[in-house]
């Protein structure tokens, strides 16, 4: 349910011929859970996912395609594992295969044949949609306030655009001459693009003219957003009447400037929503975890709340609690299918997840053979020797 706060508040912008306005600021929504959203595979294995592919690629990056448990012991962090690196390698023996190394007889892991094959198949994706990955990047720089960003910034969204953990290594392999290496405030290196093309299109951009069956330029005020509600959600009449007002505003693109629009009116709300939305079509999975995006206010003009805007527009956004964590879904992609492109390196990394399944079932299997209690034993006393 939602319940909301009315405030009258007119604005005339000098730079615009729109009359901004504010009429919605408070929105409380009382979270309604939704299995469907909560039970998106990859969506909920994601941050395991992650630490399974980074753990792959340190293997695969050694000369002899092997590492000794003592080179990445103390790398948890880096590979974002709350166990000891030697325990969850070993959740996933269809993936990391585990043997006796030359030397002390410390476990040395190596891929599985079928983990192999698959890596093969992963860099192949990535060189076969080259392009579709740059332009993911390079839509994400166009979206910043001067089309730049903190190579931070971009190593953090890494996972998310669907790019190797080693992309920004090879420059001159992965990016083109649009993009460029740059300075910025305190110190800060970044990464620009300098673009002089046809007007940047977003999604709702291209869906819309699709629909209206013609070229040429879009009427801003004729852009509203895909709806999508929960079953059994029901808004208040003023809220309805809100959101009716609300779809009709003017649509600001997240390519175009904004510079010119109050903060506080509905307006720059209508252009918040409509960046998220983009940004998360822009993703993998079409999802994020929501605190994972705090980092990119200063840089795209978001206000200090903006988290707030996944509750404010539930119809759009939808928030999972799963994973002790909270993870911004856009609904649109898995309820209209044909409305938004599938990532390319969604369909390798189920892949992955489905060999992580089959580590269950392999797992189960050795529990069944020989008992729970004694393997626990002999991985605990393992761990014990080769990681203390």
């Amino acid at each position: 349910m939602l319940y909301i706060r009315r405030h009258a508040k007119t604005l005339a912008s000098s730079c615009t011929n729109l009359t901004q306005k504010r009429t919605y600021v408070d929105v409380y929504m009382k979270w309604k859970r939704d299995p469907y959203f909560d039970n998106i595979e990859h969506i909920l294995r994601s941050s395991q996912l992650k630490s399974v592919i980074g753990l792959k690629n340190c293997i695969v990056q050694d000369p002899n395609r092997c590492i000794p448990i003592s080179a990445i012991s103390k790398k948890t962090r880096q590979f974002d594992v709350s166990t000891k690196i030697a325990q969850f390698l070993r959740k996933f023996p269809s993936i990391f295969e585990e043997f006796v190394g030359p030397e002390y007889n410390l476990p040395w892991f190596r891929l599985t044949p079928e983990a192999t094959e698959l890596d093969k198949q992963e860099r192949i994706v990535y060189e076969t949609y080259a392009e579709d990955l740059r332009d993911r990047l390079k839509k994400l720089i166009l979206m910043s306030k001067d089309n730049v960003l903190p190579l931070s910034i971009v190593q953090g969204m890494k996972w998310y655009l669907g790019l190797p953990d080693d992309y920004l290594q090879f420059p001159e392999m992965n990016l083109d001459s649009s993009f460029r290496f740059v300075d910025m405030e305190d110190g800060v290196k970044g990464l620009a693009v300098d673009y002089n093309g046809d007007k940047v299109l977003s999604v709702l951009q291209k869906n819309a003219m699709k629909k209206r069956g013609r070229r040429g330029e879009l009427d801003l005020e004729e852009i509203e957003f895909p709806l999508f509600p929960s079953k059994g959600c029901r808004l208040r009449v003023k809220i309805e009447d809100w959101l009716k007002e609300f779809q009709k505003l003017p649509y600001v693109s997240p390519y175009d400037d904004y510079s010119c629009l109050d903060p506080s009116s509905d307006v720059a709300e209508k252009r918040v929503v409509g960046f998220l939305h983009e940004l998360l079509c822009l993703f993998v999975e079409h999802s994020a975890e929501r605190k994972n995006l705090l980092c990119l206010k200063k840089h795209f003009g978001l206000p200090q709340k903006v988290h707030k805007a996944f509750e404010r527009h539930p119809q759009i956004f939808y928030l999972s609690m799963k994973n002790k964590t909270c993870t911004a879904i856009l609904r649109e992609p898995y309820r209209d299918k044909a409305s938004v492109e599938t990532h390319p390196v969604l369909a390798v990394r189920k892949k992955y997840i489905q060999l992580m399944k089959n580590s269950e079932l392999i797992l189960k299997s050795r529990r069944n053979r020989f008992g729970f209690r004694d393997e626990g034993i002999v991985e605990k006393d393992l761990d014990l020797d080769f990681e203390g």
